[in-house]
């Protein structure tokens, strides 16, 4: 036996020995489920397996039911599907048939709960009102169908399995002249899934101190009720509360789920990119330096992904700052990207605005039209930039929504480090931090970090959530999409296990660390 392994099985002796006085200590290794030390290297995470489901959007989110060793897959190549794919024989991994959905129009999330399976569908039309199925994961038989709010964008059970949440993110038509409002599903399981559909009409009141603090309603002739966007949800351990992502809006929602409330809406603030722990890279013409420096922008973090997550007795929401913009549509004034060679900047407040407008510097940087400028129409003139994402994984309370650390500069530094970085987006979204999960590993509370342009996993552990710690970067597949982390007591082979969809490829890859 080497020194090595004695030092590791030693450890493991003192933390079952120990484990049961320090539970709120997170340091250490005890399984939140089993109260069981699980003895894994939390840096060491490899791919084990890998299927490929078809061409682009074959693959973009998944839910695994541990019960049958099912994998359900969301498909939209070539239709409204959902690909059911065996793990019975993991690592060898088998697609098993195809659910199709030919009366919907796009098909956008599934998960998974006590043997049940819930789909999210959009309608007949991208605006009209949604679906929720149900089947059983054993026969695929239908249980049920629900009515939910336009464009259901994610669907999830709370940890009890007795709701089921959609965030129903209610986009307008391209033309912009069909708005529907984004609206927040709460399905009761128990009670023969009786629907409850909650919109934010209440919160027109509150407006102008939600915009103090760097909310955002801008979408054109839109009320507020229709300008808010739900994209993702997370739901606490004890299933009381619901938090859904703002994405647009740069905003959290707190839904109360017993009471079918939407409590609070917690505005998000920017990122001020003048500061030295903010560094960006900002241009993709400036020789492919991809060295990160500070500029006289701020950005609005407008989050994709939320995960939530406790550390001794204390709430925690870990967001996937992504960005997005209202950009893709046909009517021209609802378009708000632009770039800062194109605008009139305030020469008191850029008195080097030449230089910076120049291309390899901030010229080429997408910015946001509809804030920061006096004057109207092609006499605005900007005295403040906004770029449209936070480009980082930051930490709120969960209560208060107060920032409590920011994954950004480190992060897409080490990409950098790695020879990963795709310079060609500097100038927009930079890595795209897409999707996070956070979960236990060998007692740790770990961040995993999908970010899309770049075509990797950065994991970090947040057991203090203030001071994460770089972990681990490793490849996924092309635009990694949808995370998924299954507890080695339910996973097949008794391991834990990270599941990965890649929109841009079609393939779902499966990583698993070594143990100790």
């Amino acid at each position: 036996m080497t020194l090595k392994t004695k030092l590791f099985t030693a450890l493991a002796f003192f933390a079952i020995a120990f484990g049961a006085c320090k539970k709120n200590n997170p340091l250490t290794p005890i399984n939140e489920e089993t109260e069981a030390f699980v003895p894994e290297k939390i840096d060491s995470f490899k791919e084990v397996a890998t299927i490929d489901l078809g061409g682009e959007f074959a693959s973009e989110i998944s839910a695994y039911d541990p019960s049958t060793k099912k994998l359900f897959v969301v498909s939209n190549d070539g239709g409204t599907k959902v690909d059911v794919v065996d793990l019975s024989a993991y690592p060898t991994v088998t697609k098993l048939k195809t659910l199709t959905y030919a009366n919907n129009i796009g098909i956008n999330s599934v998960a998974v709960s006590n043997g049940l399976l819930a789909i999210a569908l959009n309608g007949v039309t991208p605006q009209s009102n949604g679906d929720i199925i149900v089947l059983k994961t054993s026969d695929l038989s239908e249980v049920k169908k629900i009515t939910v709010g336009a464009m259901p964008d994610m669907v999830t059970f709370s940890p009890d399995g007795n709701y089921i949440i959609s965030a129903n993110e209610g986009e307008p038509n391209l033309a912009y002249t069909i708005d529907p409002e984004g609206t927040i599903s709460i399905i009761n399981v128990k009670n023969n899934y009786e629907v409850k559909t909650l919109d934010f009409k209440k919160f027109e009141t509150s407006k102008a101190a939600l915009m103090a603090g760097g909310f955002r309603i801008y979408g054109l002739n839109a009320t507020f009720a229709q300008d808010i966007e739900p994209e993702y949800i997370a739901i606490s351990n004890d299933s009381k509360k619901a938090y859904v992502t703002l994405q647009e809006n740069n905003g959290v929602a707190e839904v109360d789920i017993l009471a079918a409330n939407i409590t609070k809406i917690m505005p998000l603030g920017v990122r001020d990119i003048s500061l030295a722990d903010n560094a960006w890279d900002v241009s993709d013409k400036d020789d492919k330096q991809q060295k990160l420096g500070t500029w006289p922008i701020k950005a609005f973090y407008l989050p994709d992904a939320v995960s939530y997550f406790s550390v001794n007795d204390n709430n925690y929401l870990a967001l996937a700052n992504e960005g997005d913009t209202r950009e893709d549509y046909t009517n021209p004034d609802a378009k708000e990207e632009a770039r800062v060679k194109n605008l009139i900047l305030d020469p008191i407040k850029f008195p080097n605005a030449a230089t910076l407008q120049k291309d390899e510097n901030l010229g080429r940087l997408t910015v946001t039209n509809t804030i920061g400028f006096t004057g109207t129409g092609s006499n605005k003139i900007f005295q403040e930039l906004y770029a449209p994402g936070g480009r980082s994984l930051s930490i709120i309370n969960a209560t208060s929504g107060i920032l409590v650390a920011n994954i950004g500069k480190d992060l897409e530094q080490r990409v950098i480090n790695a020879g990963k970085y795709d310079d060609d987006r500097s100038d927009n979204k930079g890595v795209e931090v897409e999707s996070v999960t956070v979960a236990k590993v060998n007692g740790r509370t770990l961040a995993f970090i999908g970010m899309e342009r770049v075509d990797m996993i950065a994991t970090y552990d947040i057991s203090i959530p203030s001071k994460p710690e770089f972990v681990q970067l490793f490849a996924t597949g092309d635009a990694p999409e949808g995370l998924m982390f299954v507890k080695s007591k339910d996973s097949p082979n008794g391991k834990s296990m990270l599941i990965v969809s890649n929109e841009g490829d079609g393939t779902v890859r499966f990583y698993q660390p070594d143990k100790l």
